[in-house]
Order: structure tokens, then C-alpha cells, then sequence
């Protein structure tokens, strides 16, 4: 910059503006310089913001590029900016949603899975799939109060689902990319055999409960005997039996009992004993010592422990017509609602009301035989025609027709000839196959002195 200079003056106060040029020697000062100097700064300012916003912006892009309508661009890396930490927030639990949620649905009365799902909002097309699936059906559809059923989803959608069968068994079902697939698992358990020992004093029940053996265990062991045994009609004070069965146990807990391996029934004074055989095939039954199936081709009884009120009879006078009329079949009295069984492997010659047995059904047998049961309240599912198994439900006890009380009516028919079910012979099922004969008494041989050893430990045991 030049000097500026003051004029001497006197008089009154005022300021001269004008600058005085010169360096003090007199000689101008030149101004191009200055005028360079002022265009030339702002440019270099201007070109140094340009150079430091390129460095800052000459950055790594991000390793998943975003794509925004097709178009793929780079998102530089930066420092978070103020509201960051929130959106990063949002963004974890946007992906929270998306992780897999366990819901456990309790069945009360009234319910179906259908409601349940509705109710818990969960997709009812991935239900209608599921229950497609043959090993799962029954067990979705046919629902008691009280289950429990785990079903892990995402925001809905199924992606596995398990249930209690018993308590060994586990249904599972899990989502893949081909659809839903379902097993039927079973949990590990320990096995172990236990034996019981009774002398019947009063009931084959209260004898049972008194050695410390389940309903459960006493009736199957009245089912391995029931071709030979009437245990409605012959079963006697002093008889015994011995049983040895396994129980199922887990983490030291017992869960359940579970099949009998041998038995025996002293009735009367005969005895009659049965041990558990599988083949190589895997076919299963109990059979003698001498290799004979305990089966029989028909049931004596198509009720379990029902009463008889009126035996086979060719003169009985009619409770209801009050005239001499054959009765030629046998009654069990039984509650309203009892199960009846086929007697035998069959066809379903007749199913219908019949006069005066009401509603009726007719086994064709094998061997010319048929089998008549009437009076039911209602009929099973095994329509006209159908094939049966023995022990397989058909009907329900009642009082259709002519009928004072709920009972059954059954018959046995030889070439259309009546026999007396209670005694008439019935013929065997088939033994242990010739091949598997020597494998069976070597199982079974151990089994026997299991018996043996035990009854006689039992009632040593008593008359001490």
C-alpha cells in the first residue's frame, strides 16, 4: 500500500480523503502488480476447494453395491452422521423380524388346528399342505384338550412343527425347498423287564392291582389267553398267573409299561403259557412252548369282559314275544357305547337293520363259516363289502330291535348251521414256520425259566 499523508491545515476540524501517492521520494507507485494479484487469488482458492472435495470424495465403494431401477452405483464410506445410530436401530430390528419365532399352541375343547392357527395368525395354506402329508394326518386332524403342539414360523409361515405323539413317539415336520416333509420319530428310552406274580381271591382286577400290575398289563395278558380262556365265565378263585413284561424308563423316570414278553394262566388246574416271538420277517405273535400260535382264527368273546345274560339255548322262552323260541347265539351284556369286534379275518356280507336284531352286521368267513352280531346302537366305519381284521371294531353295543336291555347278540354259523361260540372247536392260526422253529426255542427257552424261576420265587416269598 501507498503512504497517505495529511494536509496541514488550521481551522476548524475536517479530514482530506485523498490519498497522496508516493513512497516519500516522490516517484508514482505502479499497479499492475496489485491488479494481478487480485485476479489471480480467487482462482487459486477456487482451484484448492476443487482438489480438496475430489480427495475426499476418491474413496474404496462398498463391497454389495446398491442397485436402485436396474442401475448399480457405489455408496461411499463416511462417518455416521447425526440420526445415524437410529436408523441403525431400525435396521436391527427390521432384521429381528425376519428371525424365526417359536409358538407353542394349547388345545382346549372346541378347538381344531385350523382355529388354532387363526387365532395365532399363522398361515393356513401351509396348514392345508402339511395335513396332506400321509405320516401327519391323524395326528393334526385328531386333536385332544390339552395338547401341545411347537410351531416355529417367520412372520407366519411355517417352518417346522412338532408334536407329542405318546411318550416315545415325536411327530416332526420341517419346511424344505421342495415343500413340507413329516417323520415320526421315536425318543430313546431304557428298557427294563419286571415280572409280577397273583392267586385270584376275588377278581382277576383286585388280584392284579394287588401285585402291583396295571390295567393295562392285565388286560393284554387276557388278550394273549382269550381263545382258550373265558375269562368272563371260567376264571376261579385259587387260579394264578405270572406275567413278565418290559416297562419304558427315561432319565429315571418310568414313562410307561409297554409289551409282555411271557405269561402263564394256571385256570382251573391247567396251565397255559405264551411267549412273545418275532421272525426274521418281522412278523410278531405269542406262541406255546411246542411252537402253536396262541391265536385262533375266531374270538371266543367280541366284547372284553362283558357279562353274558343269556346263553346258547334251543328251548328259551323269548323275554320279550314270551314264547319258546331257540336262542341261538350268546348274549353279553355290556354298557351302551362298547366296542364289538370282528370275531375273525372277514367280508361284510350284511350291514343293516334286521328285523328284530335290529341294527345288524354279518362276517363271511373262510371255510363256510359267518359270524351275526346285533342289536348295536350304531355301526363303525367298515361299510358293505369291506374287508375286516379280527379284533377290528364294528359296531357299538345297544338295544336296537327287540331288546330289553344294551347287549350283544352274537352268533356262529357253521354251513348255516348254529353253534355254540362258547364251546364250538375254533380252528388254530398258523405256528412258527418250520424255518424259524430252532431261533424260537432258543429265544424262548430262557423265557420259560424266567417263569419258572420267578413263580417260585414269588410264592416262596408268600409263605414265608
Amino acid at each position: 500500500m501507498g503512504r497517505c499523508f495529511v494536509k496541514n491545515y488550521s481551522g476548524g476540524i475536517r479530514h482530506d480523503y485523498k490519498e497522496q501517492t508516493g513512497d516519500g521520494t516522490g516517484m508514482p507507485v505502479p499497479r499492475w502488480p496489485w491488479f494481478l494479484a487480485g485476479l489471480f487469488l480467487p482462482v487459486v482458492g477456487i482451484l484448492l476447494v476443487i482438489l480438496s472435495s475430489a480427495e475426499d470424495t476418491v474413496l474404496p465403494p462398498l463391497a454389495n453395491p446398491i442397485t436402485t431401477a436396474g442401475a448399480t452405483a457405489s455408496r461411499p464410506l463416511s462417518l455416521p452422521q447425526p440420526g445415524a445410530a437410529a436408523a441403525l436401530a431400525a435396521d436391527a430390528t427390521a432384521a429381528a423380524s425376519t428371525e424365526l419365532t417359536s409358538t407353542r399352541l394349547t388345545v382346549q375343547s372346541g378347538d381344531s388346528l385350523d382355529r388354532l392357527f387363526r387365532r395365532h395368525e399363522l398361515s393356513l395354506s401351509d396348514l392345508a399342505e402339511m395335513v396332506q402329508l400321509a405320516p401327519a394326518r391323524d395326528y393334526l386332524v385328531r386333536l385332544q384338550p390339552g395338547d401341545e403342539i411347537e410351531v416355529a414360523h417367520r412372520e407366519g409361515s411355517i417352518m417346522a412343527l412338532s408334536r407329542e405323539i405318546d411318550r416315545i413317539r415325536m411327530l416332526n415336520i420341517n419346511k424344505a425347498a421342495s415343500g413340507f416333509a413329516a417323520e415320526i420319530s421315536e425318543r430313546p428310552v431304557e428298557v427294563r423287564a419286571v415280572g409280577a406274580h397273583g392267586i385270584i381271591q376275588s377278581s382277576l382286577f383286585e388280584s392284579a392291582q394287588a401285585a402291583g400290575i396295571s390295567d393295562n398289563v392285565i388286560m393284554d395278558m387276557a388278550g394273549i389267553f382269550q381263545w382258550d380262556i373265558d375269562f368272563i365265565q371260567d376264571v376261579r378263585n385259587g387260579d394264578e398267573f405270572t406275567v413278565i413284561y418290559n416297562e419304558l424308563w427315561r432319565d429315571g423316570a418310568k414313562l410307561q409299561d409297554s409289551t409282555i414278553v411271557a405269561a402263564e394262566f394256571i385256570n382251573q388246574g391247567r396251565l397255559y403259557r405264551a411267549a412273545s416271538y418275532e421272525d426274521p420277517n418281522g412278523e410278531r405273535g405269542y406262541f406255546t412252548p411246542e411252537g402253536r400260535s396262541v391265536r385262533k382264527a375266531f374270538l371266543r368273546a367280541p366284547v372284553d369282559f362283558a357279562r353274558i345274560s343269556s346263553n346258547f339255548n334251543p328251548n328259551r322262552r323269548h323275554p320279550v314275544l314270551n314264547t319258546i323260541r331257540a336262542h341261538r347265539g350268546v348274549d353279553y351284556a355290556a354298557r351302551s357305547g362298547t366296542p364289538i369286534r370282528a370275531a375273525g379275518d372277514g367280508k361284510i356280507s350284511f350291514r343293516g337293520v334286521n328285523g328284530g336284531y335290529g341294527n345288524t352286521v354279518i362276517l363271511q368267513h373262510g371255510g363256510n363259516i359267518t359270524t351275526l352280531y346285533a342289536h348295536m346302537s350304531r355301526f363303525a366305519d367298515p361299510r358293505l363289502g369291506a374287508r375286516v381284521r379280527q379284533g377290528q371294531v364294528i359296531g357299538y353295543v345297544g338295544q336296537s330291535g327287540l331288546a330289553t336291555g344294551p347287549h350283544l347278540h352274537y352268533e356262529y354259523r357253521i354251513n348255516g348251521v348254529h353253534r355254540n361260540p362258547r364251546t364250538v372247536p375254533l380252528p388254530p392260526a398258523d405256528p412258527v414256520p418250520e424255518a424259524y422253529r430252532s431261533d424260537f426255542e432258543t429265544i424262548s427257552a430262557g423265557l420259560w425259566h424266567q417263569l419258572d424261576v420267578y413263580r417260585s420265587a414269588q410264592l416262596a416269598a408268600a409263605s414265608n
